[in-house]
């Protein structure tokens, strides 16, 4: 049988002739295309010929239909007033717990649906260096397979780079559809724009989803208007930080870009894969036109797997740090900001820990596109050190600290010492 169970005539006969290679591959070639359109039907494939690194509509769709197949409930005027009053409260105590003054901010409620294009910018503007990284690393991987032809006939030459040039579309392709996917899996889950700790809204604003608050809520013998203001502090906060800290968005972004740079092809994991799905796309393995095995490239399935070097390291530290500091100070001025005015805030905030634990919205998203784990105890630890840096001094003084050096995983259990090894004294005359 002729590769993917098909024989064109001129590409391999009986007749003792040798195969006419570039008629071979050119059939490969129209094979592959059609049946990547089965994969990809209702015009999703179209999106796998496009060069973008990471293809927005695609992106939408995937996330849109996820989010449509889970459902959603419209936003009510109850929802848009208990959202209100909740940050109207909210942001009147925000102003007692930090020194970043409340963001300029339109709607403050979100559908699930009205959630997702609301942060696709954010999503594109984050999520692309890492596109780009695995993009780079497909087109080498291609490259230097065409290199190691080492044909010399332009004829057979040109199928091959056409081929190359579709599956470094495809991989784009692929790397949409799994964001997307995990967009809309957050878009059922997360209780606002900033819950997952990234800067998704420019400028920064805070945004809540009433629907996933309900569902958050849930099993909970604590007033709905306790569980609302809780959310609306900690919204508030991150989107006070971000508003104020544009360099975090540079910062979160040079991480990942780093990251990505960093990404080896396990070409024999591709080749497994590979082999499964054209083996059910032959004979009776097509249901509806689809085949059973689709050719999908899951990317915490060990396919594209991070190289053991010291950038990889130290990117994914940077990274595993600030979203760590980014959630612990979330957690200490909203906690500060409640004060003895939400009786159940302990209550609260061990609920979102343990959820944090279990399922928390980021380690999903990072642990699925990235392999990044972000440790529950990081974070707690990270709130502890904003929370000593406030007692030891003020809540200026701990929020200065956004603007200068970070602290490291290993500083936080040292907030004094980070203090005195980053702090400029008011008086240099000793130094000179």
């Amino acid at each position: 049988m002729a590769p993917f169970g098909f024989t064109p005539d001129g590409v391999s006969g009986d007749d003792g002739k040798e195969p006419d290679l570039a008629a071979m591959m050119k059939a490969m070639q129209e094979q592959m295309q059609a049946q990547l359109a089965n994969i990809f039907p209702g015009g999703v494939f179209g999106a796998a010929t496009n060069r973008e690194p990471l293809p927005q509509a695609t992106v939408r769709e995937s996330a849109k239909k996820f989010v449509s197949s889970q459902g959603m409930a419209p936003l009510g005027t109850k929802d848009l007033a208990v959202i209100d009053s909740a940050f109207q409260i909210a942001e009147v105590w925000l102003n007692e717990a930090t020194s970043f003054p409340a963001t300029i901010s339109g709607d403050k409620a979100s559908s699930r649906a009205d959630w997702v294009d609301t942060t696709l910018q954010g999503w594109q503007r984050t999520m692309e260096p890492l596109a780009a990284g695995l993009a780079a690393a497909i087109s080498e991987l291609l490259d230097q397979a065409v290199a190691e032809q080492g044909m010399g006939d332009e004829a057979a030459q040109a199928p091959i780079e056409m081929m190359t040039t579709l599956l470094r579309g495809f991989i784009g392709t692929m790397i949409a559809t799994q964001l997307g996917q995990s967009i809309g899996v957050l878009a059922t889950e997360v209780t606002g724009t900033h819950d997952v700790g990234l800067p998704l809204l420019d400028p920064a604003r805070p945004l809540l989803i009433p629907e996933n608050i309900e569902k958050w809520a849930q099993e909970l013998e604590i007033p709905k208007s306790e569980t609302y203001i809780f959310h609306a502090l900690r919204e508030g906060a991150v989107a006070r930080l971000f508003a104020h800290n544009p360099w975090l968005v540079s910062y979160i972004q040079s991480a990942i870009s780093e990251y990505g740079k960093g990404i080896h092809i396990d070409i024999e994991a591709i080749q497994r894969q590979a082999e499964q799905a054209f083996e059910g796309m032959q004979g009776d393995g097509f249901q509806n036109g689809i085949p059973e095995n689709s050719f999908t490239l899951n990317l915490d399935s060990g396919v594209f797997t991070p190289e053991d070097s010291p950038a990889q390291k130290i990117a994914l530290a940077k990274l595993e740090t600030v979203l760590a500091l980014i959630e612990g100070w979330a957690d200490e001025v909203t906690t500060l900001a409640a004060g003895d005015r939400i009786p159940s805030i302990e209550l609260l905030r061990e609920t979102l820990r343990r959820r944090r634990a279990t399922s928390a919205p980021a380690e999903k998203l990072f642990s699925t596109m990235l392999g990044v784990h972000v440790s529950p105890k990081i974070s707690r630890e990270a709130s502890a050190f904003w929370g000593k840096i406030r007692e030891l001094h003020s809540v200026e003084k701990r929020d200065q600290i956004w603007g200068g050096l970070l602290p490291t995983a290993e500083d936080l259990t040292s907030p004094e010492k980070f203090i005195s090894t980053t702090q400029i004294p008011d008086d240099l005359s000793g130094l000179l």
